[in-house]
């Protein structure tokens, strides 16, 4: 390592960081403001990466990455990745562990004995590596890195200047962090609607809007046989997978899964804009389509039923529990549908509503039927499957 000279940092990047970044910049916007203004101050940085740990049962941690060339994205890291080589004896599970920094020039690797993660660094053109702990305020440790690619590395000097800025990066990372943490745990558990609308300020019980809406409810056969049939590691493994094939359906159609009900799947389809009701109700019964013709789908036994109507969508509930849902009479029409489609042995069921605004030959009428709860017989069609089956 040499001892290049290097402008002191703008006088105002601490403030920046404890005061406007801290206050509402995003991760990314946090990331990005150090890194060009350590450029800016002579730091000839090629690549700055911050990692946060996340509380979140789909992923283990998320972060961001600047690059010269690219600027800064975010990234995320699948729950499962922290037990795989990747992590284990890397710098980050260095630094993590032992608060302490790691400094290693890429220009002297030793093969069998420096980690993947700097070799690949060093081929991508990088010639020095420091990573950091950034600590917070709850006592946890997260950690960021950073390269160069002047020959012979950072300067002491670089070194010091960049430590030096652990504690106000920290600052400013923490409640941005805290921001994206909370809005990513309200995704998983209530939907992406439902989360930024929370995320808004919507969580007072009573705060309810009126929407347009294709509903769909799903509910596997033979809940209650398998349940005794198997043991409750394979029932809970087999409702995983239904639950991921429909899940996955219905977010890539633009649907909000709402709740788990036992082994039912209630989602909605909102109407976004007047006029758009056929394409809510085409989105929800494309989605109930690829669920049956995913090959993961193979072997599970599940209906859907279909409606589309106005809805009442928000918080219901107790003084201190709440719950973020639908109600009204479409949710409970659509129930009703679900019991025919199980009482006449067909997989998937829509209301008249939802057939009428379908392309022609995705649905057949099965007749009038009584429905629970309704004085008068209520038509309902089925909804053709991909390989034309009715049951």
């Amino acid at each position: 390592m040499t001892n290049h000279e290097t402008p002191p940092a703008p006088s105002g990047i601490v403030d920046w960081l404890i005061g406007p970044a801290r206050q509402n910049a995003t991760p990314e916007e946090v990331v990005g403001g150090v890194a060009e203004r350590l450029v800016e101050s002579g730091v000839p940085l090629l690549r700055v990466r911050i990692g946060q740990s996340v509380a979140n049962p789909l992923i283990s941690a998320w972060g961001v990455i600047w690059s010269r060339e690219g600027g800064p994205e975010s990234y995320t890291v699948p729950r499962g990745m922290l037990a795989t080589g990747s992590y284990e004896g890397s710098p980050f599970k260095h630094v993590i562990t032992t608060r302490k920094s790691y400094h290693r020039s890429l220009e002297n690797l030793v093969t069998g004995q420096d980690h993947a993660v700097l070799f690949e660094l060093a081929e991508s053109g990088s010639t020095d590596y420091l990573a950091m702990p950034v600590a917070y305020g709850d006592g946890s440790v997260q950690a960021c890195a950073f390269t160069t690619d002047r020959p012979g590395g950072f300067s002491d000097s670089e070194i010091g200047l960049i430590e030096s800025l652990a504690p106000a990066i920290g600052a400013a990372l923490e409640p941005a962090a805290m921001r994206h943490s909370m809005a990513s745990l309200l995704q998983v558990y209530l939907g992406s609607g439902p989360a930024e609308r929370i995320g808004k300020g919507a969580f007072r019980r009573g705060q309810t809007t009126a929407i347009d809406a294709a509903v769909l409810i799903t509910d596997l056969r033979d809940s209650s046989g398998m349940s005794e049939r198997l043991d409750p590691d394979t029932l809970l493994k087999r409702l995983d997978a239904y639950f991921e094939v429909v899940v996955d359906a219905i977010r890539a159609q633009g649907g909000d899964v709402l709740k788990f009900v036992g082994d039912g799947v209630l989602a909605v389809f909102p109407a976004d804009e007047e006029g758009s009701r056929p394409e809510a109700c085409r989105r929800a019964a494309r989605a109930v389509l690829d669920a049956f013709a995913c090959p993961a789908a193979a072997g599970m036994r599940f209906v859907a039923a279909l409606h589309v109507g106005p809805v009442v969508y928000g918080n219901i509930g107790s003084l201190d529990r709440l719950d973020f849902t639908v109600v009204g009479p479409t949710v409970n029409y659509l129930s009703r549908l679900e019991g025919v489609a199980k009482t006449l042995d067909r997989r998937a069921v829509c209301s008249r509503e939802v057939a009428a605004v379908l392309p022609d030959g995705a649905t057949r009428s099965l007749g009038s039927q009584t429905l629970k709860g309704f004085a008068e017989p209520r038509e309902v069609f089925e909804l053709w499957l991909p390989d034309g089956a009715s049951s």
